[in-house]
């Protein structure tokens, strides 16, 4: 309790100097408006907020959920299959490398469906840390338990499965840390960039409808719903690591 008091009153002493800067400044609010604006907004628009907050969720973990899978998976085929590294790794970087925005409207053209479309592109954004993350704990097993499994001549899923995979799970974790804010961060960013509006969007179309209607303070509210969405998702999986490993590895 005594470690999350600290955190909780640098963030309240942070809103209530941003509420006096506002005030004290006379700032209008159609330029920054105080979290006590902000607070109302969200609270008379939280029915429309909501259902936009579930699209985006949705999204978010969809798209996580896409990126643990095919992350974990093809991690451990490359290490059972070196060659299969090799050929399919170049593609994995080229995903990590090339910029959502500049890829987004082509995903966009190229498939139909527009929900499709955001999941393809929050995945794109997620899938690599996990690969790379777990790949690299697949790596780190004991060079001399590698060597007692050759011994007793293990097969390679053994191998796998009893001594990679536990070798593996911290750095599985840290990378799921890692992906679950990006896949926030690619749900949203890929909305905005397709621009999409009408009942099934996300907060990102909540965003933009509200900026061309200078409703800042909507915006903002739109805003703090992600913020806080994206600090729920990191406190979650830290919690989870912290359940699963931290009695071992102090996590």
């Amino acid at each position: 309790m005594k470690q999350h008091l600290l955190p909780a009153l640098v963030l309240l002493g942070l809103l209530a100097g941003w509420e006096l800067l506002v005030r004290l400044a006379e700032i209008p609010a159609f330029t920054l408006p105080p979290p006590s604006l902000i607070a109302q907004t969200l609270f008379a628009n939280f029915g429309s907020l909501a259902a936009s907050w579930w699209t985006t969720v949705k999204i978010t973990f969809g798209a996580l959920a896409l990126a643990c899978a095919g992350g974990g998976l093809m991690a451990a085929v490359f290490v059972l299959s070196p060659l299969l590294e090799r050929a399919l790794l170049p593609v994995a970087v080229v995903l990590q490398v090339t910029p959502l925005v500049a890829v987004a409207p082509l995903i966009l053209i190229y498939v139909d469906s527009t929900t499709a479309a955001l999941l393809l592109c929050a995945w794109i954004v997620a899938f690599f840390p996990m690969l790379a993350n777990t790949l690299t704990g697949l790596r780190a097993a004991d060079a001399h338990l590698r060597d007692l499994f050759r011994l007793y001549r293990a097969t390679p899923l053994q191998r796998l499965r009893l001594l990679l995979l536990p070798t593996a799970l911290p750095y599985f974790l840290a990378g799921l840390r890692i992906s679950g804010g990006l896949s926030l961060i690619g749900a949203v960013t890929a909305e905005m960039v397709a621009g999409a509006a009408g009942r099934d969007t996300g907060l990102a179309s909540r965003i933009l409808e509200a900026s061309f209607r200078t409703e800042t303070p909507k915006m903002f509210a739109a805003l703090a719903l992600l913020v806080l969405t994206g600090v729920l998702i990191y406190a979650s999986l830290d919690l989870l690591t912290r359940k699963l490993i931290g009695r071992w590895h102090g996590a």
